[in-house]
């Protein structure tokens, strides 16, 4: 039933991930306990949802343009799903936000396989990643992602090493020169500088503990058979499935050093591993095992919220 549904692209998809992400949403904003139903209280949580979707959409654009699927919907799902089993994902603006520029940064890093525009391709990318940071100073490190792209794309020009420096310098200068205008006052880089923070027993709730244990078995299970397929793909798609792999262990990272553990830093997983899932899913030939498979990614989130 499941497979039959988003097995292709299909514009009912779109409706069902959104009303799966909007139920994911009301329930962070119920957990929350907001009273404030002012106009202006309403409409940032609108903005703040559309913000949510629209990383959705980034994330299909991704897959389909860089042919990261066999043309399903499969990843999108996955991703709404894994907000019905975080909702906290979708409860901090900074990390939607944060999240959402290293969607558009990973698009112009993976879209440099074309070998055009890849100077400006580049500092695109920097400067993405430099504005994420300004909401969530640790996604700062998937600036790494983008040399990963030189490295297979463009490693001999010199320059190509050098431009993505000048992306989050470029960051740098205009919120400095912002901050001067609003506060009279130099950007302190010290202000946004956050510590590091290994202590892990703020998840040792229940509810996280199995969502975490979903994402990490069938992310590592899933990521086996993930990196043995890509010596199947064509040599031109091969690095697009490495730097997803890479983006993947970069948002891992996050999740583990991130001083506030109040789980909307599972958010940066969420893209890379839908894709990862996504791929191995493609790969079960047994109809009834894929059916079971996604059946308990459905229905592992349903049973967590009735808890």
């Amino acid at each position: 039933m499941i497979t039959s549904v988003f097995s292709k692209s299909k514009p009912i998809n779109f409706l069902i991930v959104f009303f799966v992400a909007l139920t994911a949403f009301i329930i962070a904003i119920y957990r929350r306990d907001i009273n404030d139903i002012s106009i202006l209280a309403i409409s940032k949580l609108v903005m703040l949802f559309s913000c949510v979707y629209f990383s959705i959409l980034i994330l299909n654009f991704i897959v389909d343009k860089n042919n990261l699927s066999l043309k399903n919907n499969y990843e999108i799902l996955l991703f709404s799903l894994f907000l019905l089993l975080i909702p906290q994902t979708t409860a901090n603006a900074f990390i939607v936000l944060s999240n959402c520029f290293i969607l558009l940064a990973l698009r112009k890093i993976l879209s440099m396989h074309s070998k055009k525009k890849i100077k400006k391709k580049l500092f695109d990318a920097a400067l993405l990643v430099g504005v994420a940071s300004l909401f969530h100073f640790w996604s700062l490190l998937f600036f790494v992602l983008i040399f990963v792209a030189v490295l297979y794309y463009a490693e001999a020009d010199i320059k190509n090493w050098v431009i993505p420096f000048l992306g989050v310098i470029t960051v740098y200068v205009l919120t400095t020169a912002t901050l001067l205008i609003i506060n009279e006052d130099f950007f302190n880089i010290d202000a946004i500088l956050p510590s590091i923070s290994l202590d892990l027993t703020q998840y040792n709730a229940i509810s996280y503990i199995v969502s975490i244990t979903m994402l990490v078995s069938f992310g590592l299970w899933s990521s086996l058979f993930y990196l043995k397929d890509i010596r199947r793909k064509k040599s031109s798609y091969r690095p697009s499935y490495k730097i997803v792999f890479a983006a993947s262990m970069i948002a891992t990272s996050i999740v583990i050093i991130s001083p506030e553990k109040n789980g909307s830093e599972f958010l940066f997983l969420f893209a890379p591993l839908a894709i990862i899932i996504t791929n191995y899913i493609e790969t079960i030939d047994d109809k009834w095992f894929k059916e079971l498979f996604l059946f308990c990614m459905v229905m592992i989130p349903m049973v967590l919220l009735a808890l």
